[in-house]
């Protein structure tokens, strides 16, 4: 329901065939752009702030332009840079970009993609991608101490300019063999732009990076490539024919635009890149070793589009997981209970949750039901075929916007973004559960959707989260970086402080500090002892004491997805370092260790003399 700012969207297509081919056979010499407009609409999910499209010809000559690029900002952005896109940008390479910041910077200048020119084609780089570093500061300290001096600090300028520079001596080296040869003149040119060998470039380039990320690119000698983080992180997928190679960051989109089957879709797997030369030729090569594949699982909870086959079953499965719980925490009272879901993204595993009822109605009626009290019966058989009680109780509106300047009642019109069906149930007797894919920060749940669901009078309120309890940061490209922002981490240090374990906050923030003084590669994930003391039964107790609203009547309950449901439902997408804080790369360990430092120094007191927190320490 927390609209979460999350990873960038890529696609790119290059024309195997002289343009004139597809003028010809499609009538029309837009046709590549054509493609590449619906592949950035059917991934308009993964970035409304910002984007770009770029394009090299082949076959300019010197003197006019070759290398091509439009970027724009807002929701309209797609259409807006395709507005503006003219019969002399047509290329046969095409690339496009969609934008979210997370813990970027905002603005026209941070869109992608990153151009770099130069007079010689082959020096000439054009970058985007789905990324984010960890340890952009230690590439920064690389290139100034090589003497550069990089005009932004930002992870996409710093890795355009390290990429540049592998480019640069890339070329150089061409250049040198050349000459060697005793080539001169514009066959030293033709030389380098036919020899490039982007392989060199990717692996002296990439491997000073700790992160996730798809990198993809262009070179204005004709060259392109997709590249993906050694753990498979970030998402990335390539479709190949005799008229073009195409690379996106969601399957579906490829299915859709070239009208294709999943299995016709491959996808690019960890530490691989997808490289064509700018003869056409491709050819997939391994740039970094692959580690333990840690692909995120929230790509497959939220922040991929439903239409993808395999993510379908796994969210209905998860919704489905869940049954159980539900069923438990509803006191087996199907009968008065309603079921539905936030809009949008919960939708799929809402039918998986009604799914799972229904099926669990006709187990209970082959094999229990027979054998317990009539009691108990009426309470567990709901109807024989099995059927559940569905509304679509919550319904979300646009964005409301407003001119009152007031702060108290702008905030109380932007709690109305979402609305109810009245009458959906039946007040004081009708139980509601309702599942979201996941529970963030819990702020929308305080302001909005619980107020709200109350106006409804149901008898008990059991909203249902099919993730598991958020826990910590990502440090991958997820705008998730801060503790304090997640509810279930609120909660556990409101029930420390309760319980007067200070020791125990203590122990963690010198834990922390001891662990920032090591290499990064041998740190370990100190935070994780702050749950341990806790049941997730505590902690859910405790963030519905923190979110429900004072006046709110219905009695409240909180079931989450369990880690082993999680990985059942999404067994090949192990990542799950926000619920687990297992993160897959030394960065990410060093950053949330950070983390807990930083939130420590800013709420808390410190004794001056050993670093040690006072019993009264909160500031």
């Amino acid at each position: 329901m927390e609209q979460l700012k999350h990873e960038c969207g890529v696609a790119m297509i290059r024309l195997l065939k002289p343009l004139d081919y597809y003028e010809k056979k499609y009538g029309t010499w837009t046709y590549g752009f054509n493609k590449l407009y619906l592949m950035m609409e059917k991934q308009h999910n993964r970035g409304q702030e910002g984007a770009g499209i770029a394009s090299v010809s082949l076959t300019n000559e010197p003197g006019t332009e070759y290398m091509f690029r439009e970027k724009a900002e807002g929701k309209g952005a797609i259409t807006e840079i395709f507005s503006r896109v003219t019969e002399e940008m047509k290329g046969e390479l095409l690339m496009g970009h969609l934008r979210y910041s997370t813990t970027g910077k905002s603005g026209l200048t941070f869109v992608h993609p990153f151009l770099r020119r130069n007079n010689w084609r082959a020096k000439n780089l054009c970058l985007c991608g789905n990324f984010n570093m960890t340890n952009i500061d230690e590439v920064f300290s690389f290139l100034t101490e090589q003497g550069q001096s990089p005009r932004i600090y930002g992870d996409s300028y710093i890795t355009l300019e390290l990429m540049g520079h592998r480019l640069d001596r890339e070329v150089e080296r061409l250049y040198q063999e050349a000459t060697a040869q005793g080539l001169k003149g514009t066959d030293i040119t033709n030389y380098i732009d036919e020899h490039v060998e982007m392989a060199n470039v990717l692996r002296s380039t990439m491997e000073h990076y700790d992160g996730g990320y798809v990198m993809c690119g262009l070179t204005g000698s004709g060259e392109m490539f997709s590249v993906r983080d050694p753990w498979g992180i970030r998402p990335a997928f390539y479709y190949r024919d005799d008229e073009l190679i195409a690379i996106a960051s969601e399957r579906p989109v490829l299915q859709t635009t070239f009208d294709i089957q999943a299995e016709d879709v491959h996808e690019l797997l960890p530490g691989q890149a997808l490289i064509i030369h700018k003869s056409g030729e491709s050819r997939l090569e391994q740039i970094m070793p692959a580690q333990k594949l840690s692909a995120c699982s929230f790509e497959r909870i939220y922040f991929s589009r439903g239409s993808d086959c395999d993510i379908y079953q796994e969210r209905k499965r998860l919704g489905e997981q869940l049954t159980p719980a539900i069923l438990k925490a509803i006191d087996f009272d199907v009968t008065n209970t309603v079921f539905s879901y936030i809009p949008n993204t919960a939708e799929v595993a809402f039918y998986g949750m009604t799914d799972g009822f229904r099926k669990l109605a006709i187990e209970r009626e082959e094999s229990e039901l027979a054998q317990i009290p009539e009691r108990e019966q009426v309470r567990t058989k709901f109807k024989l075929h099995g059927e559940v009680r569905t509304e679509k109780v919550v319904w979300k509106d646009i964005k409301l916007r407003t001119f009152i300047a007031d702060n108290s009642e702008r905030n109380d019109l932007a709690a109305h973004v979402y609305d109810i069906s009245y009458g959906s149930l039946e007040a004081g007797k009708d139980n509601l559960v309702i599942i979201d894919d996941s529970i963030v920060r819990g702020t929308t749940l305080k302001e909005s959707i619980f107020k709200i669901l109350d106006r409804l009078h149901p008898k008990k309120i059991v909203m249902v989260s099919s993730s598991p309890q958020i826990r910590y940061p990502d440090y991958y490209g997820i705008d998730m970086a801060r503790l304090e922002e997640f509810c279930a981490f609120r909660a556990t240090m409101a029930l420390i402080e309760e319980r007067g374990m200070w020791q125990l906050i203590n122990d963690t923030y010198l834990a922390c500090k001891r662990e920032l003084e090591k290499p990064k590669e041998e740190m370990v994930n100190c935070v994780r002892a702050i749950y341990a003391p806790f049941t997730v039964d505590e902690i859910n107790q405790k963030i519905v004491e923190m979110l429900r609203p004072a006046d709110m009547k219905a009695p409240i309950e909180l079931v989450f997805q369990s880690i082993e449901g999680l990985h059942e439902a999404c067994p090949n997408h192990p990542g799950d370092w926000y619920f687990t804080g297992h993160y897959p790369t030394p960065g990410g360990v060093k950053l949330v260790n950070q983390a807990f430092v930083n939130y420590i120094n800013k709420t808390y007191t410190l004794k001056e003399n050993d670093g040690c927190l006072l019993s009264d320490c909160k500031k």
